[in-house]
């Protein structure tokens, strides 16, 4: 022990020299003391190590990692070193920035929107969310002392700008809800020094000066050097026609022709009340054909895979607050329109497009695709009757010259039609256009009452903060959290938004192998409805209004089906058309299943995965009507397999609860994704085999919702634009820039 004592005292004393110790002659020193050789060794290995880095600390590893970070820091902020631009502002993203519901209780902290417009005084959502707990969440991150200063920020902070809000209700030991933001901040480089900052992935990280553009500028700004600017026909006014059409025009290069097949906005909410009321279906226009796409009649998620932070997605979301949408989209970490805003928006978009010099027909279905020698001229189209009408009057088409049939020539054709315009698959297919299947989901909608939901994601003591501004269904929804929490007293004064889920997992077990099971467009606070093309056939859909506040939550409950999939064997004669086939023999199963008169099919879920009928069935949000049916039997063994199997062993187990007696499993939803895609050149992004046909969109095979259908609209119009604009026939010039396709499966 003396001897330990010894050497321990002796590395004391050398680590205590603070330039060249003699390290050599107290080595020989140790050396003559001690003849173990455990202890030589060691002692050697301890002296190496002081040799290369004589002040870091070897008895303790947390000592060493604390040290290292510290070192890290230094050197990345540049410490010691004389900063080149020490006055340069920069912007860094700071990530995580915690807050309590009830902490932004305070009711000057909510900016009134409508008292700001009679003001005068317009507040972004980007200021309007900074209130004073955001702010003294971020200065504790950034271990600044509260000081006054001007908007609340300290003086070394030029500007900061809220990027995004979600909400984070995973309760971890019990823990409460919390708002959780992205705060972008800006300050000089000598003020980050000070600070201390250092770039750390996904906590902190300093922006690019990268303007976030959805088209080209460079396109744009030269869009006047061009003598005769080429027609382009767009056939679909979903979001990939639209901002497609709306970057044409704009740029000034080319005049777009857009084709929609279905009504105008207005008209089409006169067909889904025929549809409603009347159970008329319009195969031309009803919740998934017409102005918008079928996202119009749905929750309008903004949700996407493609980066809530990209420069495209940033503009796509800046389009549609320029066109009328709320501004909350901008922040909110799982933004979504509602059918209502939907509806207001498109009617801006419209009268704007023409003003840019586009043109837009409805009631004009593409019927034929004029291809020859390889290169599309353009194509025809049957037209009808349309009604439609602007902020100033109203336009009917007998003002207009009517024709039956019409053909529409172009220097190049954009396919987005959305992925329920069957018959464009198989006109594609009879002329020869390179189609290929791919993977896609069938399943169910299970509709819950919402009270439930909030109970399973809050817990009991937030449940009852959730508020629709709705009188009757907050009235619900208090009431059930009263009886659940009788006899205590309410803890929480905060406020919380209607309850979501998602659920996944790539273990739903067939009886053979692993399938996808999942959750999908969500709808919390909505109501299940038709969204069936044809007569004789039935499919479902969800939808939701911007307050979401009806009395239930549904959501898509699929099974991947991939295009090689066994159970597809009996659809083969169709070629890669078989996995459509198989939907449409799913939704004529489903019809027939509801009495053929578009009641919907429905089983308790407890009842679906137990294998037997509902003898009875709580209330539904389905207008339409339902009926008891034994929906365990629709899809093949493996599907039902696996999907049971999801909902007992994981879909319980992630979400306790969810397996609830009046969960109630409405059938059929089958058209969550397309079971094609149009074969694309990644480069010019054109069809295969076809010059100057591009593919967009979700119906296209490129997209999975508004958001990135809308990008891919923008990046076919920059390939468009850069092709004509360069004469590139492999439309890959300088100009163009975003060559590469979104790139979705399923």
């Amino acid at each position: 022990m003396n001897l330990i004592a010894a050497v321990s005292l002796l590395i004391c004393s050398v680590r205590g020299f603070q330039q060249n110790p003699p390290i050599a002659s107290t080595r020989r020193l140790i050396l003559q003391t001690s003849s173990h050789p455990r202890i030589l060794t060691q002692q050697t290995s301890l002296f190496s190590s002081t040799q290369t880095n004589d002040s870091k600390p070897k008895n303790k590893r947390r000592g060493n990692k604390q040290y290292n970070n510290k070192k890290k820091r230094k050197r990345e902020v540049g410490a010691g070193k004389e900063l080149k631009n020490p006055d340069e502002v920069i912007t860094w993203r700071c990530y995580g920035i915690d807050v309590y519901p009830d902490d932004l209780l305070d009711p000057s902290l909510n900016i009134d929107k409508r008292k700001e417009k009679r003001d005068g005084s317009n507040v972004p959502s980007e200021r309007s969310y900074l209130t004073p707990p955001v702010i003294s969440s971020l200065l504790s991150r950034l271990r600044i002392k509260s000081e006054e200063a001007t908007d609340g920020l300290p003086s070394i902070l030029q500007d900061a700008r809220v990027v995004r809000r979600s909400l984070d209700a995973r309760r971890r030991k019990g823990s409460d809800p919390k708002y959780t933001y992205v705060i972008d901040i800006d300050l000089t480089r000598q003020a980050a020094r000070n600070l201390g900052l250092a770039p750390q992935s996904g906590k902190m990280e300093i922006l690019d000066d990268k303007k976030l553009k959805g088209q080209d500028d460079d396109i744009a700004n030269n869009a006047e050097d061009s003598q005769a600017k080429p027609r382009i026909v767009i056939v679909g006014a979903g979001p990939a026609g639209l901002f497609c059409a709306l970057s044409l025009a704009s740029s000034g290069l080319c005049t777009p022709i857009l084709l929609e097949r279905g009504q105008p906005v207005e008209t089409r909410g006169k067909s889904i009340g025929a549809l409603i009321h009347r159970r008329c279906v319009d195969p031309e226009s009803n919740f998934s054909f017409g102005e918008g796409g079928a996202g119009t009649w749905s929750d309008g998620k903004l949700t996407t895979r493609i980066g809530r932070n990209s420069g495209s997605v940033r503009y796509v979301l800046e389009t549609l607050v320029k066109y009328g949408a709320p501004e909350r989209i901008l922040v909110e970490g799982a933004p979504h329109l509602g059918t209502d805003n939907l509806v207001r928006l498109l009617r801006n978009m419209r009268e704007d497009l023409r003003e840019l010099g586009g043109e837009i027909h409805f009631g004009t279905k593409a019927t034929k695709y004029l291809i020859e020698d390889g290169k599309i001229r353009g194509v025809e189209a049957e037209c009808v009757e349309v009604n439609e009408r602007t902020k100033s009057k109203l336009i009917d088409s007998e003002a207009r010259e009517h024709e039956s049939f019409k053909t529409f020539y172009g220097d190049a054709v954009v396919l987005a039609t959305g992925h329920s315009a069957r018959d464009v698959y198989e006109e594609l297919y009879k002329a020869g256009v390179e189609l290929e299947p791919k993977g896609f989901a069938v399943g169910f909608r299970i509709e819950h009452p919402q009270r439930l939901i909030n109970e399973i994601q809050y817990g009991k003591d937030w449940g009852g903060r959730v508020f629709t501004k709705r009188p009757s269904t907050d009235t619900v929804n208090t009431e059930h959290f009263e009886k659940l929490s009788e006899g205590t007293e309410e803890s929480h004064q905060g406020t919380l938004p209607v309850a979501s889920y998602r659920l996944a997992t790539d273990k739903a077990f067939d009886g053979e192998q692993n399938r996808g099971a999942y959750s999908f467009c969500m709808c919390p606070g909505g109501q299940i409805v038709p969204s069936s093309t044809e007569e004789g056939e039935l499919c479902i859909n969800g939808m939701s209004f911007s307050n979401r506040d009806s009395l239930w939550a549904n959501s898509a409950l699929v099974v991947t089906v991939s295009q090689d999939d066994p159970i597809l064997d009996k659809y083969r004669s169709h070629g890669c058309l078989a996995g459509l086939e198989f939907q449409r023999d799913i939704e004529r199963k489903a019809y027939e299943l509801g009495g053929m008169n578009m009641t919907v099919p429905v089983q308790r879920l407890t009842d679906y995965v137990n294998g037997v009928v509902s003898s009875s069935i709580p209330a539904s949000s389905y207008r339409l009507g339902a009926i008891s049916a034994p929906l365990h039997e629709i899809y093949p063994k493996p599907l039902y397999n696996a999907l049971s199997y999801a909902i007992t062993e994981h879909f319980e187990k992630q979400m306790p609860g969810f397996l609830f007696e009046d969960a109630l499993l409405h059938g059929v939803e089958t058209r969550t994704s397309s079971p094609l895609r149009l074969v694309r050149n990644r480069t010019t992004l054109q069809a295969g085999g076809v010059d100057n046909l591009y593919p967009a969109g979700e119906g296209a095979g490129f997209a999975g919702g508004i958001v990135s259908a809308a990008v891919d609209g923008l990046v076919v119009a920059n390939a468009i634009k850069a092709k004509f604009l360069t004469g590139d026939g492999d439309g890959n010039g300088n100009a163009f820039k975003s060559s590469k396709s979104i790139g979705f499966d399923y």
